[in-house]
Formats: C-alpha cells, sequence, structure tokens
C-alpha cells in the first residue's frame, strides 16, 4: 500500500509534526480498508464517481472509521476544490466565504465539494442556509456526523442528502492498518501486540494508528507493557450524549427484561467503566424496578432505591458492586407490567374524556354549605361498612379496561 518514498516522505514530513494518521489516509477507494459495502465495485460510491454525478452525502459512524478520508477521495477522484470546516467553530459566516468562492470556481468549470466536520452542531437555521446552495447546484455537500441523522439534521436537509453509514472497522481491518502503520514506522509487531492495539483502538482507525506512534515515541521496543502503559485505560466507545448512551441503556433494560443477568451486568459496566454517572444507571433501573417488575415483586423498588442511596452517598468505584447487585436482582426477578399498563390507560381515558367531575359522594365536606350540596353523602367509611358495590371511578369509567387490568 505504501511504497519506499512513501516512508522517506513521511520520516522527513514527521519533523514538522505531521500526524501519522494524517500521512497514512488513504488516496484512493482502492487503498481505502473496511467498508466493503461501500466502497466495493457495485457500492454507490462508485458508480457515483465512475459516472461522474456527485451528489450531497452525509457519512454516519463512530470516530476513525474513515469519514473525513472518503471525503477526501471523492474530491480527488471528481477533481473538485475541496473545503472544510467543522461545526464546532464555524457558522454562516464561512458558509457564506466559501460560497462566493465556489461561484468563482464554478465559472471556470471547478465544482466545489464542502466538507463540514460534526455537522450535527450546526443548529436549524445554519443546516437551512445549507439547502439553496445545494439545490442550485454552487456546492456538493458532504457532511460527517457521529450522531443519529433522523435526530441531527432537520428534516428538509436530511431529504437533500444520501446518508451513508459507516460501522466501526473490524478487528482485521484495524489488523492490516496496524501493520501498515508499523511497515512505516519500521518497527516489527507481533501477533499479540497487534491484537491489542486493534482492540484498545475498539474500530478507530485513528486511534490505533495514535496509539503505535505514541509507543514508537517513547520506546523503539514496542512491548505489551509499553502499550498498556500509553493507554492507562481502554477507549471504550461510549459518549453519554450520543446514539451509543440510548443503545447501551436500552441493552440493559432488554437484557433485566429478558432475564439475563450477565448481559445486564455486562452493559451496566460499559457504562460505568464509560464514565456514565452511575446516578443515571440506578435511576434507570429504579425505574424498571415499577415498569417491568412492579406488582411480582414489591422489593424491587425498594432495593433499588437504597442502591440510588449507596450510588448518591459513597459514589464510584465503590457503588459499582451494588449496581451490579441490582442488575442481577432484577434480571432474575419476575416480571409484571400491569403498574406501567394502567398507568397509559388511565391516561388515554383522561386525554378522552377530560376532567370528569370527582363523584360527589367521595368528596369531602368540611363546611356546612358544602354538606348541603351533597358532598360526602352515602359514603361508606371502608373499615367499618361493607363498601363493595361502592363506585370510586366517575361513572362513565364504570367499565374502563382499568378494571380489566387490576381486579
Amino acid at each position: 500500500m505504501f511504497g519506499l518514498d512513501d516512508i522517506i516522505g513521511y520520516m522527513e514530513e514527521n519533523n514538522k509534526n505531521i500526524p501519522l494518521a494524517t500521512f497514512l489516509r488513504p488516496k484512493s477507494l482502492e487503498d481505502f480498508i473496511g467498508h466493503d459495502n461501500v466502497v466495493g465495485s457495485d457500492s454507490f460510491l462508485r458508480k457515483m464517481i465512475n459516472s461522474d454525478q456527485i451528489s450531497s452525502l452525509v457519512f454516519w459512524g463512530p470516530p476513525g472509521t474513515g469519514k473525513t478520508t472518503l471525503a477526501l477521495i471523492i474530491a480527488k477522484a471528481t477533481k473538485s476544490e475541496f473545503k472544510q470546516i467543522s461545526a464546532v467553530n464555524s457558522g454562516v459566516k464561512d458558509l457564506k466565504e466559501i460560497i462566493i468562492a465556489a461561484e468563482t470556481d464554478l465559472r471556470f468549470g471547478k465544482r466545489t465539494i464542502l466538507f463540514i466536520d460534526e455537522i450535527h452542531r450546526w443548529n436549524k437555521s445554519q443546516q437551512d442556509a445549507l439547502l439553496p446552495e445545494i439545490e442550485n447546484g454552487k456546492l456538493t455537500l458532504i457532511g460527517a456526523t457521529t450522531e443519529n441523522p433522523s435526530f441531527a439534521l432537520n428534516s428538509a436537509l436530511l431529504s437533500r442528502v444520501k446518508v451513508i453509514v459507516l460501522k466501526s472497522l473490524t478487528t482485521e481491518d484495524l489488523n492490516k492498518i496496524i501493520k501498515n502503520a508499523a511497515k512505516t514506522l519500521k518497527v516489527k509487531l507481533d501477533k499479540k501486540i497487534i491484537a491489542l492495539i486493534a482492540r484498545f483502538a475498539d474500530g478507530d482507525a485513528r486511534a490505533a494508528i495514535n496509539i503505535l506512534e505514541n509507543c514508537k515515541r517513547k520506546s523503539e521496543n514496542i512491548t505489551i507493557e509499553s502499550i498498556k502503559d500509553i493507554i492507562n485505560n481502554p477507549n471504550l466507545l461510549y459518549d453519554k450524549k450520543g446514539d451509543e448512551h440510548y443503545n447501551i441503556i436500552s441493552a440493559l433494560h432488554k437484557s433485566m427484561r429478558g432475564g439475563d443477568a450477565a448481559a445486564a451486568v455486562y452493559w451496566v459496566t460499559r457504562m460505568l467503566e464509560g464514565g456514565e454517572d452511575p446516578l443515571y444507571v440506578a435511576r434507570r433501573m429504579w425505574r424498571f424496578a415499577s415498569e417491568d417488575i412492579g406488582l411480582a415483586n414489591n422489593s424491587a423498588t425498594m432495593l433499588a432505591g437504597t442502591v440510588f442511596d449507596a450510588c448518591k452517598n459513597i459514589g464510584m468505584p465503590e457503588c459499582a458492586v451494588h449496581l451490579s447487585h441490582l442488575a442481577i436482582y432484577l434480571a432474575k426477578s419476575p416480571k409484571s407490567v400491569a403498574a406501567y399498563d394502567v398507568y397509559n390507560i388511565a391516561k388515554e381515558e383522561i386525554a378522552k374524556s377530560g376532567a370528569l367531575p370527582v363523584p360527589i359522594h367521595l368528596r369531602n365536606a368540611p363546611t356546612k354549605f358544602m354538606k348541603e350540596l351533597g358532598y360526602g353523602k352515602d359514603y361508606k367509611y371502608t373499615p367499618k361498612v361493607n363498601s363493595s358495590e361502592q363506585e370510586y371511578l366517575p361513572p362513565e369509567l364504570k367499565n374502563s379496561k382499568l378494571r380489566k387490568i387490576i381486579k
């Protein structure tokens, strides 16, 4: 993939502190490792480039999966002017400057590709500013995001782009990338070291190359110990505000619901080791104790409350074992969704029938006037009188589905 000239070039350019990951960016789809479904010979991307019909795109995937690299490859293959900005520190003003330059280039027959990194960080008005420029053909947009476009992009922009999903790189893909990087650095790695770097990189090509480069800077002899020293802690894929946050809490919920205690503990651990607030985990499990277990085991909510207090009072890392304990207990407990279902039915009834008046026999009568109006009349005091026939719902709800769930 990289010849001797490339290696010599890197060693010379590296004096200028160019990161190895940047230097090793593939320059064509043939050199691109991974994502065969995206860059393969029958892929949309290939056909688009071969036909010279470039449409606006959004690459959605975790860090280090090649979003920027693919944008650069497309620009080079189509001989387009490439402009790159980050949505973190740019806005409509920057966009207008690029549009002016794109209009000039277009007069000379050169197209412009605008690459916006972390496009999900632009607000609705900023995203809307892109719409006319995409439609009039002044530029082609390629956005990159780690967030679900369905939530991160407004519908108007989403309808004008093709979303391409890039998944985390496989271990096999990372092994190839690490070997190429090792060749450039002129270091020899055994299979165990390559496997360790790939595991710590967790699907991120940039992370894998950075680990190797930092180890090389520290010592010519790269060992398992030196890699662990560089890493300190595994870089787990977990964004407390991103999709993976919701994916993992969903996996925890479904694992407990399905009675798989081992899986429940695994997902709890993934969150905690990824830096999640233990109170958030405890709060969601406390909710689960009522929503999915409820009346089948009333002790579940009490244990969940106790664990929440433990997390609040002693924090991490001590409270991790409390959350593990709770996850196992909730997973193994019998389940009942009656409390959850009946609340939703009650909410539906209220939305449909409105604020029905409280039956007059259930109303308190603290004043003489209220007694004269009949408040509390004929109410049967249950500790002393059999009230089995007494009605507690508004008469309009006498045959409500509420009665069918809780008998």
